[in-house]
């Protein structure tokens, strides 16, 4: 095994097949994505070189609104590492320290991630319906009737009813990677610490979740990421409405290049939502620093 790890001819044959499909469906494409940004054009004619005038079309002229879908993507990006990893967290570690039918929970909270997003859109747009919908009935039902709403049609609170759909879906997602660090800390470190005198609130504050320091860092990149790139949910409960109201960059990029053909317009987006998730990540990896040693 040594040797095989030690033959340059060896590696290189096992690792450039995949580099080469790597480079062929995700380096290539963002290139010619940043090319295309360069253009104005609509994904049939020859393209005119703008330069960067695509991009002052985004951020000074603030044309279809771009800098509000960017704002809203990141509420959500706060509001998920705000309220959905610590909520998944907090699952995790009650599963992790040993509950009845913890089997079970597990499987129940990670269905959502498995659940296709357009069936998960149909039944929050079914639970959010303004006449029949399952949230205004209950709201009925033990006296707030004057709380129930069109949520999804009001401006007010469609950005938020979104957002509420989007943590669900992945709260499991997130419980689950936190709850496999959980379970392999060893036993021995805990039984150390009770030996001392910790109890339940100790163990997981100065050891557990210390000690998950990688897991949460991942998670975190995770949750950030996927709300710059969140689309399909979001597509299908609103299109980004009422009114631009749900609009994030990936809707607008959306519309952009399917429904006004501007190829080179919606490329522009394209390359800011890239560069924003690599920003956020390099922010991320050094706000956690360097993993704890177990």
């Amino acid at each position: 095994m040594q040797k095989l790890l030690g033959d340059k001819k060896a590696i290189f044959l096992f690792v450039f097949p995949t580099f080469l499909v790597f480079t062929i469906i995700i380096i290539l494409p963002i290139f010619f994505s940043g090319y295309y940004s360069l253009l104005e054009w609509d994904g049939f004619s020859n393209g005119k070189f703008i330069g960067f005038g695509n991009y002052v079309d985004l951020f000074v002229n603030n044309t279809d609104g771009f800098t509000k879908g960017v704002k809203n993507s990141i509420v959500l990006a706060i509001v998920s590492v705000g309220i959905q990893l610590p909520l998944s967290l907090l699952l995790a570690l009650i599963l992790a320290r040993g509950v009845k039918f913890e089997k079970l929970y597990r499987t129940v909270y990670f269905i959502p991630v498995i659940i296709s997003t357009v069936v998960i859109g149909q039944l929050w747009m079914k639970i959010y319906h303004p006449n029949y919908g399952m949230l205004n009935i209950i709201l009925n039902k033990i006296g707030l009737g004057f709380l129930a709403n069109e949520w999804l049609g009001n401006t007010q609170t469609a950005l938020g009813a979104v957002f509420v759909a989007l943590l669900w879906q992945y709260v499991g997602y997130h419980m689950l990677l936190m709850y496999a660090s959980a379970k392999s800390i060893s036993t021995e470190i805990y039984e150390a610490a009770k030996i001392d005198g910790a109890n339940e609130p100790t163990l997981a504050l100065k050891i557990t979740i210390p000690l998950m320091k990688p897991i949460l860092r991942v998670c975190v990149v995770f949750s950030v990421i996927g709300s710059f790139k969140a689309f399909d949910l979001i597509y299908v409960l609103t299109n980004g409405g009422p009114l631009h109201a749900t609009e994030v960059p990936t809707t607008i990029m959306y519309t952009s290049i399917f429904a006004k053909y501007q190829y080179g317009y919606g490329s522009a987006m394209a390359i800011f939502i890239i560069v924003e998730c690599l920003v956020a990540t390099v922010i991320i990896q050094r706000m956690f620093g360097k993993d704890p040693v177990n």
